[in-house]
This record gives C-alpha cells, sequence and structure tokens, in this order.
C-alpha cells in the first residue's frame, strides 16, 4: 500500500491531502495508518523527517467527532519548535472538515489567551509536557474525553527530564484512549513507558535508508581558527541558505555577534528568545530574509525547513544521535544536501567515535582561505511583509496575492512565501520590490480592509 486512497478515509480528506502534495505514503506512513485508523495502539520508531506527523495525525483526525468540543486528540511534544510545527501540519491536515479547533498549550508563552482559547473548547490540543501539567492543575484543561494520546520524540521528552510530568498527564486520560508513541530509538526507558501505557502495541520500525543524498565534509581546524574556517567554507560554496549549529547558547550570541560585525548578515536561534522572537526569526529564515541561522540543538528538533541545502556544525556534538538530527535538517525530501563538520585536533576522539559507531573512515579536509574582501554568501533575495490578518479574518493565500498583483498591480513574479497564522499573515517580497509593495499595502485593501503593516 503506497496510496493513500487504498486507506479508509474520508472523501473529503483524501482531496485535502492531494491538494497538499500528498499522493503516495512514506514507509512510516504506509506501515502505521492502517493499524492506526483501525484505533490500535502503535509504537513507531523513525528518524525526523519520515512522515510520522501525518502517520499519527491522520488516525487522531479521523477520530474526531466536530460537534463534541471536548479535547479528543492529545499530542505531546518535547519543545515549543516541534509542538508549533506539529499544530501547524494538524490544521492542514484538517483542513477538510469545517470548525476543527487545534490549540497550541507550551510554554514560554503567555497563559491567559491559552486559557481564553480552551473554555470555547478545542478537539486537538498539541502542548509541551510543563504546560500541559499547569493547565490540567488549574483545571483549565480536561482529558476526560481524549480518543487519541500521541508522545512524539517521546526519547527527547525523557531526555529533558519530562518522565514524571508524562506519566501524570497520562495518568488524567481514559484507559479507553488509543496511544501511539513515536522515537527516534527505543531505548529500555522508551520500552518501560510503552509497557505501561500501552495495550498490546504494534511496532513500526523503519530503518533510514542509505543514501547519498546528504554530503558530510569534515574540515581539521587550528583552535582560534573555527570562524575563519567557516567563512571561508560558505564563501566558497555560496549556499542559498545554511544553518550553524553552536553547542551553547553563549557560544551562538558570540557568534552572531561577530560574524554582524564583520557585515555577514545572521540571525540567532536559542531557547532564551521570547517566542514572538524565535517566530520571527524562523519565519525570516523560512522566507529568504536571511540566509544564515545560527542555533543551539532547541532548533535540531522541530526545525522543518524546505530544501535546506547546507547545516554546519561550528561545534561538534557529544553524542551521534545529536549529530544525526543535525545533519537531518538538509537532504529532506527529494533535496540533496551538505553537512560540514568542523573539528580541533583534542576533538579527535569525537570523530574516532563517529567512524567506529557508523563503521566508516572519515578523511578530513582543509578549509578554503577566508578572503574578507569578497562577499561570504549572496545578498537576502527577499524581505518579508507582515500584515494584521490572518485565519480569523477569512483570509487565504489567494487573497494576498490577489491584491498584490491585481488592484495594487505588481508582477506576481515578485512574490515568494505566504504564511496565515490565525491573527497575521506574512508574505515574502523580492528585495528591490518590497518597500514599494509595504507602502501600497499600506495604503490599499485586502478583501475590503485596510491591514496594518510591518516590514522586517
Amino acid at each position: 500500500m503506497t496510496d493513500f486512497e487504498n486507506l479508509n478515509l474520508p472523501e473529503a480528506q483524501l482531496t485535502n491531502l492531494s491538494d497538499l502534495g500528498y499522493l503516495k505514503m512514506t514507509a512510516v506512513q504506509s506501515a502505521a495508518l492502517p493499524p492506526a485508523l483501525a484505533g490500535q495502539d502503535i509504537v513507531i520508531e523513525a528518524e525526523t523527517g519520515s512522515g510520522k506527523t501525518v502517520a499519527f495525525a491522520l488516525p487522531g483526525l479521523a477520530h474526531i467527532k466536530p460537534r463534541d468540543f471536548a479535547t479528543q486528540t492529545l499530542v505531546m511534544c518535547p519543545t515549543r519548535e516541534l509542538a508549533s510545527q506539529v499544530a501547524a501540519e494538524i490544521r492542514r491536515l484538517a483542513r477538510f472538515q469545517a470548525n476543527l479547533k487545534v490549540v497550541v498549550l507550551c510554554g514560554g508563552m503567555p497563559i491567559g489567551p491559552q486559557i481564553g482559547s480552551l473554555e470555547h473548547g478545542a478537539h486537538v490540543v498539541v502542548g509541551t509536557p510543563g504546560r500541559l501539567a499547569d493547565h490540567l492543575r488549574k483545571g483549565t484543561l480536561r482529558l476526560t474525553r481524549l480518543t487519541t494520546l500521541v508522545l512524539d520524540e517521546a526519547d527527547r521528552m525523557l531526555d529533558m527530564g519530562f518522565g514524571e510530568t508524562v506519566a501524570e498527564i497520562i495518568s488524567q486520560t481514559p484507559k479507553t484512549r488509543q496511544t501511539i508513541l513515536c522515537s527516534a530509538t527505543i531505548p529500555e526507558d522508551i520500552a518501560d513507558l510503552s509497557r505501561d501505557f500501552q495495550r498490546s502495541p504494534q511496532r513500526i520500525t523503519v530503518k533510514p535508508v542509505e543514501t547519498v543524498k546528504i554530503t558530510e565534509t569534515f574540515i581539521r581546524v587550528d583552535a582560534g581558527s573555527k570562524q575563519e574556517a567557516l567563512l571561508g567554507y560558505l564563501q566558497s560554496n555560496q549556499p542559498d541558505s545554511v544553518v550553524v549549529f553552536c553547542q551553547t547558547k553563549r557560544g551562538v550570541d558570540g557568534l552572531t555577534e561577530s560574524l554582524n560585525a564583520l557585515g555577514v548578515r545572521a540571525m540567532a536561534l536559542h531557547g532564551d528568545l521570547e517566542q514572538r522572537q524565535r517566530d520571527d526569526v524562523l519565519l525570516k529564515f523560512r522566507h529568504g530574509s536571511i540566509r544564515m541561522l545560527i542555533a543551539t540543538d532547541v532548533a535540531a528538533r522541530g526545525l522543518d525547513i524546505e530544501a535546506l541545502p547546507m547545516v554546519v556544525n561550528f561545534d561538534l556534538p557529544q553524542d551521534l544521535e545529536t549529530y544525526v538530527h543535525r545533519i537531518g535538517r538538509t537532504g529532506r525530501a527529494d533535496a540533496v544536501g551538505e553537512a560540514v563538520s568542523l573539528f580541533v585536533p583534542k576533538e579527535t576522539f569525537k570523530i574516532e567515535r563517529l567512524e567506529a559507531s557508523r563503521e566508516v573512515v572519515i578523511k578530513p579536509v582543509s578549509a578554503p582561505d577566508f578572503k574578507a574582501e569578497l562577499p561570504v554568501l549572496p545578498p537576502a533575495a527577499f524581505r518579508t511583509i507582515e500584515i494584521s490578518l490572518g485565519r480569523k479574518d477569512k483570509i487565504r493565500p489567494g487573497d494576498i496575492l490577489g491584491a498584490i498583483t491585481g488592484s495594487l498591480g505588481f508582477s506576481g513574479s515578485i512574490v515568494g512565501k505566504i504564511d496565515i497564522t490565525p491573527r497575521a499573515s506574512f508574505v515574502s517580497i523580492e528585495k528591490s520590490e518590497a518597500h514599494a509593495v509595504f507602502k501600497a499595502l499600506g495604503n490599499g485593501l485586502i478583501k475590503r480592509r485596510h491591514p496594518k503593516v510591518r516590514l522586517f
């Protein structure tokens, strides 16, 4: 079975899947969806990017009763970024069903608006364990009518110390629920979690297929010359976009500040940023308004960028699993990618560990020379405009594109990505025309309304 039409799904959902470009199932989806749609508990062991979100979202949506505004599907995620990504995908998959509400409950965001959203009911809740526990204690979240529970990246949740919190949340759900557990690996603590909370689960294991889609390059550098090596490599290869991973928040901020001082535009992403700041950074990066993102491992889970051509390990991670998750940000779907790792002589033991665990021979190379008089990366091709109208205003991408190309008279070729959130919309415009479109939108109409606009 590789075609969604072979599944027991409503015709409206099949049409929606086709509209979204989902025509063929991935290996995970093909193995997991039939038993999951039948209501069976399952354990999915698969790497990030294997398509498991669809594998657990479709069963959760299929079992929802739309007229009952109680929480019927709960998805627990380890990080805010992953929760936001999962919720966005579930909303896309839920378009076939009118008035189906998805709410995100994560820490680092004001709890008041979340309480307000829950007062009106939510069919699907996606959240992090700490904030979910907060709502359960306050009585603002009730799980008595839950039918589907999903633990996404369960290994990561346990690694982050959420084990007791996860168990406490599960204890407040009906024993008749369906439980879907997803994990990149199944160590003993995950097996224990499954035994404690699942009923005769079917285990779905999809090992990554070895391909040459990701080229791995290792560069040995002298201590103190990492930044110059990074700049030299980027300058020689000119990727359209790149994510550079550092081990610490301080390292991210230091490298970002240093690069910007040299005129190389980069933005930081780590856990000390407010949620609005993090959202803005990711949006600019996805829209092509910036080409370089400097991040901690908070971005290695839940960062989903289409066609990311390169990732760089500025600091080598301590373990193989983190390395795999980092480089898995590139070479996704049918795209090709490159993973570059910098290491100093005292980190040679990490290279030897990688060689042993993966049974490969790593041949380090030297970094190209950095030429300070030449640009490091091509300038960003787009700027992003925020518009104060969103899904709650019944705005669709076509409304924004129509306003720009119709009443305002600009060519559609200058428009890049369009993202619609509940209360705002974002459109990327070719840099040469961005200011003109910004001014025109500020003075124009979208669906007979005057929006407020902000140019990133």
